[in-house]
């Protein structure tokens, strides 16, 4: 299983106009930027588009860097969201 997707998979194909929802709980994902890591505890602060930051969890995706825009939900990282802007 692979811990990127793009923006063509990001996308809902079920006719709704909310993007990027779980099926489970019905809280949305939202792609954010990494600003700063902290590898010791999986962590990284992270940033969304309107600026907003906060800590999110990174021990499910290998190899995250500044700069990577990952997909967030419940703070955590479930995956890169590449061609995706934070």
């Amino acid at each position: 299983m692979s811990n990127v997707v793009s923006s063509s998979e990001l996308a809902r194909t079920d006719g709704r106009d909310e993007a990027f929802h779980c099926l489970t709980c019905s809280d949305e994902g939202v792609c954010m930027r990494v600003v700063k890591l902290d590898t010791a505890r999986d962590l990284a602060l992270c940033e969304d588009e309107n600026g907003a930051r906060s800590t999110v969890e990174i021990a499910l995706i290998d190899g995250v860097a500044t700069g990577d825009t990952v997909l967030v939900h419940a703070g955590t990282a479930l995956a890169r969201a590449e061609g995706m802007a934070a």
